[in-house]
């Protein structure tokens, strides 16, 4: 399903930084008629609010309160664009943590808050036309990541959602597109050794996959890597993560 952001209002979940902030620079300069930055503190998107004018809303939104959603659907009833871009790396062990806390918290952001989003905004979607959703996961979602903790278990949650929610929505003609992320250059990822990608070219390849009505884009390097190992040897792949755990902890005295 195809479709034109010409003219499009698109709401950005974690649009004030990282990959957000660069897919709300990308709907505007890609013809966006408006766009809202959700984002938990107001005051950290401000500079997107100068750069935009009258083009960008800023809407109050954590994605783990469903108030927040349902207070933000109430407002933003213009969407055609939906890019659930909010995230939780806690950097916790699964077994080692002392409580579960950062795995719930992560399930919280990254699945609850996506399917929270999705079934707010998709009578507003079907309302306006249809439009599209685009959910940006990770290669963490192909596969396990033992050092990810409950991060990697999030996005195959999120990632098993958006298959379901595509096949639900496109009865109404809703497009919905998954970003499987690798490495990239944000505040997140800023504990990862290696070349990351930049947001900007994540986001590029965001607007590609709105334009197409794309399923599934791996938009890096390592998505592509992880996903050609995951088919070459799937064992051998899980071996090697397992070893980078070890690794990890004898580096920072674990």
């Amino acid at each position: 399903m195809a479709f034109d952001l010409q003219g499009a209002t698109a709401l950005v979940t974690g649009g004030n930084r990282g990959i957000g902030e660069a897919f709300v620079r990308a709907f505007l300069s890609g013809g966006a008629a408006k766009v809202y930055v959700g984002t938990r503190d107001p005051a950290n998107a401000t500079h997107l609010a100068e750069e935009g004018g009258e083009r960008v809303a800023i809407l109050p939104l954590d994605v783990a309160d469903p108030a927040q959603i349902e207070q933000a659907a109430s407002v933003a009833r213009d969407v055609s664009v939906l890019v659930n871009n909010a995230g939780a790396f806690l950097n916790q062990r699964l077994i080692e943590s002392p409580t579960i806390d950062a795995a719930r918290a992560e399930m919280e952001v990254n699945y609850f808050g996506l399917l929270g989003m999705c079934r707010a905004f998709a009578p507003i979607l079907k309302a306006n036309g249809g439009g599209a959703i685009v959910n940006v996961l990770s290669s963490g979602g192909l596969v396990a990541v033992p050092a990810m903790g409950g991060y990697s278990p999030s996005k195959f949650a999120a990632r098993a959602a958006t298959t379901s929610i595509r096949a639900e929505l496109a009865k109404q003609g809703t497009s919905v597109s998954a970003l499987i992320v690798g490495s990239v250059d944000t505040r997140m990822a800023a504990h990862v050794a290696g070349a990351k990608e930049r947001p900007e070219d994540i986001a590029r390849i965001g607007l590609s996959a709105i334009k197409r009505g794309a399923d599934e884009i791996d938009t890096d390097r390592m998505a592509m890597e992880v996903r050609a190992a995951q088919a070459r040897d799937p064992k051998a792949q899980e071996r090697a993560l397992a070893r980078m755990l070890d690794m990890e902890e004898i580096s920072t005295g674990r």
